[in-house]
């Protein structure tokens, strides 16, 4: 890998059986075209995409398993658009942050990541966590605004002010900054 920066995809592969969960699917529907242009720009700059994604208690299934089973919810088209490729990693996680009992951290650091591209849903929560436990390990960060997604959009565009206010992230949409120009630090 030549760069020290890798994309972090949230909670995507998600069934949205919950109350909200419709909410949650019309906004996240609205990012989805965004979201893959993310996820073919990062893997044409060799950019290596991580999907951290809920379990939903699925501990001992296997990530193909766990796809098909969620398939079967209303998310089913997100997943469709979305869905890991071979070469992609997949981390599973218990709580909110993708850092929270996971082994995250450790592949980062092994990948030499020092700076993340974060993706996801729900941006006012597992997006938020996740992003404020990068930030306190020290990783730089850009939250593009128009790829992540919430219930509500008042809470995500909330979510992204104390992004960027607290975790000094960029939040500059996928449409007017490129992940070119966050590999050359053109944002710092």
């Amino acid at each position: 890998m030549s760069n020290k920066t890798a994309l972090l995809l949230i909670d995507f592969i998600n069934s949205m059986d919950f109350d909200g969960g419709e909410n949650l699917l019309q906004n996240t529907k609205e990012i989805v075209p965004d979201v893959k242009a993310l996820k073919q720009e990062a893997k044409d700059n060799d950019v290596p995409v991580i999907y951290v994604n809920d379990n939903f208690g699925l501990w001992q299934d296997h990530v193909e398993d766990l796809i098909k089973d969620v398939k079967k919810g209303i998310g089913r088209p997100v997943i469709e658009e979305l869905e890991p490729a071979r070469d992609e990693y997949f981390i599973l996680k218990p709580k909110h942050s993708g850092f929270y009992g996971t082994q995250l951290d450790i592949l980062l650091r092994q990948l030499g990541i020092e700076q993340l591209i974060i993706s996801g849903i729900a941006g006012d929560i597992c997006t938020l966590f996740t992003a404020n436990d990068a930030y306190m390990r020290g990783y730089h960060l850009w939250v593009p605004e128009n790829v992540s997604a919430s219930e509500y959009k008042e809470d995500n565009d909330n979510a992204l002010r104390i992004i960027k206010r607290s975790l000094q992230a960029n939040i500059t949409s996928t449409k007017d900054f490129t992940i070119r120009e966050f590999l050359d630090g053109k944002d710092k």
